[in-house]
């Protein structure tokens, strides 16, 4: 009998396609997930389903009674602006579910762990694109916590947990969360056009971010099972290289509809990173893993997919 994978956070949109991936390759699938901010109807058919908080001990210890050869942690707090309002509760999602699970993969002997980190580790930064040899200099609360889970993995490494961390940049794709206002720009922006008829921008329009299409993440997901077989750590940008503005990619949104949407600029939140884009070499080279789908062709298969679930 083939053992289990876990996707945590398969209710959300990244760790979803991910558990509907392995589900479409003949893999049993388990998730952990809080419906924080995903639903139950976007978990996949014949996942396996525990609900519950993943810094909670007790909840993870009844992952024991199930065999799992790799553990996808996709699940966590994935806002930095929810961050700074609750800054406890960022660190269990994230950081304290991280340790969790790294401890029941060396007591279960799970040898493959791949982490969904986020470029926010990297903080402002003068020198652009960001690499993996760019030193981390986090401006959130989320981003201390995504960057501490980073060390644990690489400790937990060196004890028998081969472990690659994804520093993910703006995904965006269909299957976005419209409802969450706090996490997702591309998602934010859209739901406003489509519900509101205008787009509320909060901070500069030149601010400047790296956007990936979410079929192009999932292959790195994929990618980076594979590369666990043979590494014991990896650290990858999952980025396409190129920026876009604020300005362009409410431009890129406004164009797909018939009707004019008007944007209203008021002030940024606070940890906003300014512009940030990042050098996708080495997961090119290491990882056999390259961005793809064309800003514009990903924008416009996301307005239309939204459009169609607006009027179900």
């Amino acid at each position: 009998m083939d053992n289990y994978f876990l996707v945590t956070g398969a209710a959300g949109f990244i760790g979803s396609k991910v558990a509907q991936y392995w589900v479409n390759a003949g893999k049993k699938v388990i998730t952990i997930d809080n419906l924080s901010t995903g639903t139950v109807e976007a978990i996949p058919a014949g996942v396996v389903f525990i609900q519950g908080n993943l810094g909670d001990a007790a909840l993870v210890d009844q992952l024991r009674a199930y065999d799992i050869e790799a553990i996808f942690h996709i699940a966590g707090q994935s806002s930095g602006e929810i961050s700074f309002e609750n800054p406890s509760y960022d660190l269990q999602s994230n950081t304290e579910s991280t340790l969790l699970l790294l401890k029941l993969a060396k007591e279960r002997g799970i040898k493959h762990f791949i982490y969904a980190s986020t470029m926010s580790v990297y903080g402002n930064q003068d020198y652009l694109p960001v690499t993996e040899e760019t030193e981390a200099v986090p401006v959130s609360f989320y981003a201390c916590g995504k960057l501490a889970s980073e060390q644990y993995l690489r400790i937990y490494s060196q004890l028998g947990v081969h472990s690659v961390a994804l520093r993910l940049f703006n995904v965006y794709g269909p299957g976005q969360n419209l409802t969450n206002m706090k996490q997702g720009m591309v998602s934010i922006y859209l739901a406003q056009a489509l519900n509101l008829g205008t787009i509320t921008v909060k901070g500069s329009m030149d601010r400047f971010r790296d956007f990936v299409y979410i079929d192009d993440v999932v292959q790195a997901f994929v990618n980076a099972y594979d590369y666990s077989q043979s590494h014991a750590f990896g650290l990858f940008n999952v980025s396409s290289g190129i920026h876009h503005t604020v300005g362009q990619v409410v431009e890129a949104l406004r164009k797909n509809f018939e009707q004019d949407i008007p944007v209203v600029e008021i002030q940024g939140t606070p940890g906003d990173q300014f512009g940030i884009f990042g050098s996708s070499w080495r997961a090119q080279n290491e990882l056999n893993w390259k961005a793809t789908m064309p800003f514009n062709e990903g924008m416009k298969n996301m307005v239309e997919w939204a459009k169609s679930v607006s009027h179900e």
